[in-house]
């Protein structure tokens, strides 16, 4: 197994988590009205193939839930993202 076949597994579960890391951190300072994660960062997570955990985080901190970009726009990128992922499989 090269090390290519072994670092992208790594990338996508380390992204995924945080992004989901992200929605829970950003939570906790809204609560606390602190300086928050601007929701480009957010999104550029997501963009980068933490879409899953970005989403996750979503609905298990209850953040970002009522804002229709975040709603619409994390399952869309996922959605995106696992077509990408089933194109690149069937060229391998």
């Amino acid at each position: 197994m090269d090390i290519l076949e072994k670092a992208v597994p790594f990338y996508g579960v380390l992204i995924n988590i945080i992004g989901f890391g992200l929605m829970g951190i950003d939570k906790q300072k809204a609560r606390k009205h602190q300086w928050r994660i601007s929701e480009k960062t957010l999104f550029l997570t997501a963009l980068l193939f933490g879409s899953l955990g970005t989403w996750a985080g979503m609905y298990v901190f209850h953040h970002k839930t009522k804002h229709w970009y975040f709603v619409i726009g994390m399952p869309l990128i996922l959605a995106v993202q696992v077509m990408i992922l089933i194109m690149l499989f069937r060229w391998m």
